[in-house]
C-alpha cells in the first residue's frame, strides 16, 4: 500500500481510508461460504420486510427495537462490549441516567461502519442526521438513509434540494428523542478520528454531547471506501459472530456561550453561520476538540487531519489502481 502513503497523516502515519482484512485458509473460506450462503436470503428478505414494511407501521418502540435486534442477530452480532468512560465494570446499573444518552442530548458517533446506525437505533433510537464541512446546519435522515450513508461518497456541500436545520431545532421539535450526530461526516476503517464537522456548535447550551466510539472484532466489516457492498456482506454473514466495543464518554456541555443569546432566534442563528460556516469561536473551538479528542481516547487511537478533501482523492487513486 506504499502507493497510498500521500494519504496516511504526516503527524501519526496513520492512514484511515485503507480497507481492513483479516488473514484466512482455504478451509476457513469454504466454511465462511456455507455460512453466508445460509444467512444471505434470510438477511436480505429480513432487511427488505423491515424497511419496505414494518419501519412504516406504528409499532411500539420496544418491539421495533427487538426487530433491530433481529438484524443485528442474524448478521452474527451476538456480543456487545459495552462501558462508559470511567466506570468500573460492573457498576454501570449504579450510574444514573445522566451518564448515558438520554432524551435532550445528542449522540456524536464514530463512523465506521453501516452497523453503526443500526446498533445506535437498537439501543437509543436516535433521529439522525448528516453534517457537511461547511455548515453548522445537519440534514435530517432516516435509519435506512443513515446505513447506506456508510457506503456512500464523502459530500462536501448538501444539495441544492436539502432540507437543512440545526441541531438546537431537532432538539426543540424532539424532546423526547436523542439526536445523532457522526461529526467524522464519512467513513474511516477506525484507525484514526477525521476533523469535525462545525454542526456540533449548532446544540443547545443546555444539551449534553456523548462521544461514543464502536469498535469491531473483526475490524473487516468498517467501509472506507464507498460502494463495497459485496465486500460488506461477505464480511458480515460469512463469519460467525461479530463483536462491538462500545465506550461511551461523559457528556460535554454542548454550544458555545457566545451564541446563548441566539437560542430563540432562528434569522440570527441562520446569519451567524457565515458564507462558509467554518468560523469558530474560540469556546466553539474547545467543544469541537473536546469531542475529537474524546473519540480518539475512547477508540485508542489518534487524530488525524485528513480531510473530506482527502479521502475524495484517495477514493479516485483507489478506484483507478483497482481498474
Amino acid at each position: 500500500m506504499e502507493k497510498y502513503s500521500q494519504f496516511r497523516d504526516r503527524g501519526s502515519g496513520i492512514s484511515p481510508f485503507i480497507p481492513t482484512s483479516t488473514p484466512t485458509s482455504t478451509f476457513y473460506t469454504l466454511v465462511r461460504s456455507a455460512v453466508f450462503l445460509f444467512r444471505l436470503p434470510i438477511f436480505l428478505t429480513y432487511c427488505a420486510v423491515y424497511f419496505l414494511v414494518l419501519a412504516h407501521l406504528p409499532l411500539p418502540l420496544a418491539f421495533r427495537k427487538l426487530l433491530l435486534w433481529g438484524m443485528l442477530g442474524i448478521s452474527g452480532i451476538w456480543w456487545v462490549d459495552l462501558q462508559l468512560d470511567g466506570v468500573k465494570r460492573g457498576s454501570l446499573s449504579q450510574q444514573p441516567k445522566s451518564r448515558v444518552p438520554h432524551p435532550r442530548s445528542i449522540i456524536a458517533a464514530q463512523f465506521t461502519s453501516p452497523v453503526d446506525a443500526l446498533y445506535l437505533a437498537a439501543i437509543f433510537n436516535p433521529v439522525f442526521t448528516i453534517s457537511y464541512p461547511g455548515t453548522r446546519k445537519v440534514q435530517r435522515i432516516s435509519l435506512l438513509r443513515a446505513i447506506t450513508l456508510a457506503l456512500s461518497p464523502p459530500v462536501s456541500e448538501p444539495s441544492s434540494t436539502a432540507k437543512l436545520t440545526t441541531l438546537r431545532a431537532l432538539v426543540g421539535q424532539n424532546p423526547h428523542r436523542i439526536i445523532a450526530v457522526f461529526p467524522e461526516m464519512s467513513t474511516t476503517n477506525g484507525k484514526g478520528i477525521m476533523p469535525l464537522s462545525p454542526s456540533l456548535c449548532s446544540a443547545p447550551t443546555d444539551a449534553k454531547i456523548f462521544p461514543i466510539s464502536m469498535r469491531y472484532t473483526p475490524p473487516d466489516i468498517t467501509t472506507p471506501v464507498p460502494g463495497a457492498y459485496a465486500s460488506f456482506l461477505w464480511n458480515l454473514l460469512s463469519r460467525p459472530n461479530h463483536c462491538i466495543r462500545v465506550r461511551i464518554a461523559e457528556g460535554i456541555t454542548g454550544a458555545s456561550s457566545a451564541l446563548e443569546g441566539l437560542v430563540n432566534s432562528t434569522a440570527a442563528e441562520e446569519a451567524s453561520d457565515g458564507e462558509h460556516g467554518a468560523d469558530l469561536t474560540p469556546e466553539e473551538k474547545r467543544v469541537i476538540d473536546h469531542v475529537g479528542e474524546a473519540l480518539a481516547r475512547l477508540a485508542q487511537n489518534k487524530r488525524v487531519g485528513l480531510s473530506l478533501r482527502d479521502k475524495a482523492a484517495f477514493i479516485e487513486a483507489w478506484n483507478r489502481g483497482r481498474k
